[in-house]
């Protein structure tokens, strides 16, 4: 298990927050994060990040919360792993946020280009709030 830090140890480290996971691979490699201060996508390996606006935000924070609901549920055992909402047809409002937030998740051709650090706190992987992982951001060597 990886060793945990409290938020205010995080906060005072410089680590940020992310708030919705769009991709996992081994590790993140696309979501939802604060960077300086305010949200941003980010992607990749050398994480290109870019800005999103409030109401990006927002709709990516319903999105998130339905799947993190679902999850609760699945790991409980009250759902199937193939009821993943993620699947298609069968949450709609979770279908039609994927749409209206697609091209918002494109990197833009003026995205920064950051290194990602990674931290844990000790809650829950998936929460409504947003993740058990912080980034610290620091500049691409």
């Amino acid at each position: 298990m990886a060793e945990t830090w409290d938020e205010v140890q995080l906060i005072a480290d410089g680590f940020e927050r992310v708030h919705v996971e769009l991709e996992w691979y081994s590790r993140p490699r696309a979501g939802l994060g604060d960077v300086d201060g305010k949200p941003h996508y980010f992607d990749a390996d050398e994480y290109r990040v870019w800005p999103a606006s409030d109401v990006v935000v927002e709709l990516e924070r319903e999105q998130w919360a339905i799947f993190a609901r679902w999850n609760e549920c699945c790991e409980a055992g009250t759902v199937k792993p193939e009821t993943h909402p993620g699947r298609g047809g069968i949450n709609a409002l979770y279908d039609e946020l994927a749409l209206l937030l697609a091209s918002y998740r494109q990197a833009p051709d003026d995205a920064r280009l950051l290194v990602g650090e990674m931290r844990f706190d000790a809650g829950a992987r998936y929460r409504v709030e947003g993740l058990d992982y912080w980034f610290r951001w620091l500049p691409t060597k």
